[in-house]
Parts: structure tokens; C-alpha cells; sequence
């Protein structure tokens, strides 16, 4: 585990790790059954690294709150399907000694007049017992997902489902005031009065919500199968080279432009270009029509993707306290290090030795230089000719909260050159035009100092010796003890010249008598 050779005992500002914690193990696996008004989904999560895991994730498209608006009742098709899916996802949790095990329902659970007996015929075949959220409790879930993702974060979070509308205030990590609205789009479908009649009702649901929760100019945080569908395809108009929806940012403008982009397509064309299923894509043109006067009401200074809704705001409802307040990035990265790496705790003691060059460094650079740390060694069973490329995936495509995608990148950079001298030819090209050029150079150096570093694992940090840097006189020294001299052989010593040369400083060795 992490420590094993950080045993100093100072873990610095990210504290100590808490794998080992009682309370945190108790979420290494915990299950959550989300029964909304259009897909029924079962998650388990491995939770104990702070960033969760999904050890298990499937939906199934019900449409339960289908006709509801103009019935009542639960779609019966949509019953039967969602029974089917919980039955199977109950059997599945216990095969998967999932403990606890715990089911919300939404929306079209409790609107519907046939809610309350279709809840009991739940509990009664399967066992489970459905809880059924009201529209502010709901808007509180969702919000603690986005803080799970984002910790300190600050706006707006939209949670849209397939029968309602939540906003929340979300003010630097406290969830504030919230609101719900009938602005899902099987609640728009029945709306009378044509087109006038819908933009009416909608601008008339988005003045009531926006006063409600009257938060502008800040970061808009979108939650819901719709927005992520709406975000894919701003990311094909846009030929956006990274397909991973979690933290992806769109402004004001890009925004705009696609809902227009948007209204001039064929349904049938999109789905084939992204594989989003019809069930989901076709409620995203009335989704859209309820984005446009949202965005106009709220004039956010950035409008990002959560993943993160519902299923992750319980997870962190079960989190103690002292869990929730961690970085969820450099938590997560210690996980993966604890499980993949070939010596567990050598990231913190490479931090430590690199930490010299990066004295002026603000919190959000040094965390990234703690995690490519962490995460240096956990790519060493692929082929060594294949490495570079594993670790870059790793950090652009794995499942990371607490990162935009810039930090992605720069994250999968720094790696890459932690096993490849140079990023020329790479496939991943188009991904680094993502980053400005000074912080690619910043990603080279990084991926350079751990190369170096990485070639006294092994060893404890008096070993390791300690590394000066002088900016101004741009000079680089490596302080070993003359008994450790024998370490800095000679791939070592081109090494550290490579390093150097990244930093445009001339190297030296000083030898501790």
C-alpha cells in the first residue's frame, strides 16, 4: 500500500491515505438502482479511492414516464422493462455481495397515480425497497455528484430527466437554494399550442426556476443523459479530438452555434455518426429548446458536462467527511498506484525528490506534478515499446475526476515523455494541439525529471540524494552521497543531461563526502 517506502510519515498538504480507514473500505463496494423517467441503471461503485470507480454500470431505456403527462399512469411497456431490469440488477447485486444496495426513483415515480403500487410490486418480487425522491431532494443528490467531481465548486447545476428540470446553487462546495420544473422533455411533448405555445411554457418554467434559484455569471453544471447526448454532438460539429464527456466545457458561443447546427440535422445521420441511441437522441431537440432560454437566463461564464448525478451525489452522502474533502485526483491516482504500480509509495518519494523545481508552483501545477508522480510506473506490464502510449490513455480516457480536459492532456504528456524522450510522430498529436505550447514544454520537462528519478526506485530518499535547482544562474545539481556515486551510471547521467537541456540549465553532480 502507499507508505510502504514513504514511511517518513509527512504526507504534506494531501494527507495521509485512507485506504486502510474503516469507514472508507466500507465503500469498495457499494451499489445504487436509479429509476427515472427514461432509463433504469445500476451502478456499483469501488468508491474507496475518493474518485469512484464504476465496477459496475447498465441501463436499460424504460421510458416509464412516457405518456405519463397525458395518462397518469406509468407507461405499461415501460413497466414491464423496468421491472425486468431491477429484478435482474437485484441478482446481480447479490451475486456481487453488494452491500448496501440502494434504489431512488424520480420523476415519473412520483407523479404517476400507479407510482406507489408499482413501488410495492417492486419490493414485493424483488425484494427492494424504492425510494422515492421529491424534486428538491433530487436536485440536492445531483448536486453532491458535481461537488464529488468538483470539490470547492461554484454555480449552477441543471439535472434534466425525462419528466423534470432541477436547478441547485452550488457555492464553493455548499449546495444553496434549488428548484424543480416540468421541463422534461415527455412533459414538453404534450404541450398545447404548437411552437408559440411550447417556447412559451418553457420561458414561463425557466422564469420561475431562475428566479427560484437566481445565480448568474457563473459556471453552469449540466447533469443528464440529454445534456451528455447534446454535448456528443457538439463534439462531432466541432471535430473535438477527446471523447470523454466528464468536465467537457463549451462557452456561451459554441453553444449557440450548435443548438442552430442542431435544429438543421437528421436524426438518423447523428445517430449513425455518434452511435447515441434513438431512444436518448430523439429527446434532444426539445432538450435543446429548453438549454437556449436557460442559457440566455443565466448567462454562465462556462457551461461544463457532469458525469456525475444522482447514483455519485449517494456515494458521497455514505463518504465521512474527511473523505470528501480530498482531492479527488490525487486520490484516485494513489489507488491506481496502490494496485498497479511494482513498488507502491515510490510516487510520493519521486514527488519529493523532484519537488526542488517546482518551489514557486501553485496549488493547481503541483497537484498535477503529485499525480503523473503517482501514476509514473503504472503502465510497466505493457510491452516497453508500447508504454508511452498506455500511460498517455490512461490519463486521457480513465475515469478521473478533478481534471479538465487541458490537465488531461497535460497529465498524458508529462507520462509519455516519462518513457519516450520525445513526443515526435505520436498518434496522439491532434490531442496536444489542446494545450498551449508553454505548457507542453512544462509537460516535457516533467515527463523528463521523472524519467530521471525513476531510475533510483528502489532505493530510500537518503539514497536518492537531493536535486538543487538554481533558476537565475539556470543550474541543476544533483547532490548524492559519495558512497551512492555508482548510481549515477551512465544512463542515469544522460538522463539527467536530457532533463537539463528540457530545462535549458546546465547540470552538475556534487558528491557528499
Amino acid at each position: 500500500m502507499d507508505g510502504d517506502i514513504a514511511s517518513d510519515g509527512n504526507w504534506g498538504i494531501w494527507g495521509r491515505p485512507l485506504f486502510s480507514d474503516p469507514k472508507v473500505r466500507a465503500l469498495e463496494r457499494v451499489g445504487v438502482i436509479d429509476v427515472g423517467s427514461n432509463s433504469v441503471r445500476m451502478v456499483v461503485f469501488d468508491g474507496a479511492a475518493r474518485s469512484p470507480a464504476y465496477f459496475y454500470n447498465e441501463k436499460v431505456m424504460a421510458g416509464l414516464g412516457k405518456g405519463v403527462p397525458d395518462t397518469g399512469r406509468l407507461n405499461p411497456q415501460g413497466r414491464v422493462r423496468a421491472e425486468a431490469a431491477i429484478h435482474r440488477f437485484v441478482k446481480l447485486a447479490e451475486g456481487m455481495q453488494v452491500r448496501p444496495l440502494v434504489a431512488v426513483a424520480t420523476a415519473a415515480m412520483r407523479e404517476a397515480e400507479d407510482g406507489p403500487e408499482f413501488c410495492d410490486r417492486i419490493e414485493r418480487v424483488c425484494g427492494l425497497k424504492l425510494w422515492v425522491i421529491d424534486g428538491a431532494e433530487e436536485a440536492r443528490l445531483s448536486a453532491q455528484g458535481v461537488l464529488l467531481g468538483w470539490p470547492g465548486a461554484e454555480g449552477v447545476m441543471c439535472d434534466i430527466g425525462g419528466s423534470s428540470m432541477e436547478l441547485a446553487e452550488i457555492d464553493h462546495g455548499s449546495i444553496g437554494r434549488r428548484a424543480t420544473s416540468p421541463l422534461g422533455p415527455f412533459r414538453l411533448t404534450g404541450v398545447p399550442g404548437g411552437k408559440k405555445g411550447l417556447k412559451a411554457h418553457i420561458d414561463a418554467e425557466i422564469a420561475k426556476l431562475t428566479a427560484a434559484v437566481p445565480v448568474t455569471g457563473k459556471r453552469l453544471f449540466l447533469v443528464g443523459g440529454s445534456w451528455r447526448a447534446l454535448a456528443r454532438l457538439d463534439m462531432l460539429r466541432r471535430s473535438y479530438p477527446l471523447a470523454v464527456l466528464h468536465e467537457y466545457e463549451m462557452t456561451r458561443t459554441d453553444l449557440r452555434e450548435t443548438l442552430d447546427w442542431i435544429e438543421a440535422q437528421d436524426l438518423d445521420e447523428l445517430r449513425a455518426s455518434t452511435g447515441i441511441s434513438m431512444a436518448r437522441l430523439s429527446l434532444v431537440p426539445l432538450a435543446a429548446q429548453v438549454l437556449r432560454p436557460l442559457v440566455q437566463a443565466l448567462k454562465p461564464s462556462s457551461v461544463a458536462l457532469s458525469s456525475y448525478g444522482v447514483r455519485e451525489g449517494l456515494l458521497y452522502e455514505q463518504m465521512p467527511p474527511e473523505l470528501r474533502h480530498r482531492d479527488p485526483l490525487i486520490e484516485a491516482c494513489r489507488h491506481a498506484e496502490a494496485r498497479s504500480a511494482r513498488m507502491p509509495g515510490f510516487g510520493k518519494v519521486l514527488f519529493d525528490f523532484l519537488s526542488p523545481l517546482y518551489r514557486s508552483a501553485r496549488y493547481d501545477r503541483l497537484r498535477l506534478v503529485k499525480a503523473a508522480c503517482l501514476l509514473h510506473d503504472v503502465g510497466w506490464r505493457a510491452h516497453p515499446d508500447y508504454r508511452s502510449e498506455v500511460v498517455f490513455d490512461i490519463s486521457t480516457q480513465a475515469n478521473l475526476a478533478g481534471l479538465t480536459h487541458a490537465e488531461r492532456i497535460f497529465l498524458g504528456l508529462a507520462l509519455l515523455h516519462r518513457y519516450k524522450n520525445s513526443a515526435t510522430g505520436s498518434r496522439f498529436a491532434a490531442l496536444f494541439d489542446l494545450l498551449p505550447a508553454e505548457d507542453r514544454k512544462r509537460a516535457e520537462v516533467l515527463g523528463k525529471a521523472m524519467r530521471f528519478g525513476a531510475m533510483f526506485a528502489g532505493q530510500t530518499p537518503q539514497m536518492m540524494g537531493t536535486l538543487r535547482y538554481f533558476p537565475k544562474k539556470q543550474r541543476l545539481e544533483l547532490v548524492l552521497p559519495a558512497p551512492c556515486e555508482v548510481l549515477y551510471g551512465e544512463v542515469a547521467a544522460a538522463r539527467f543531461a536530457a532533463l537539463g537541456k528540457a530545462l535549458g540549465a546546465e547540470v552538475g553532480l556534487v558528491l557528499r563526502r
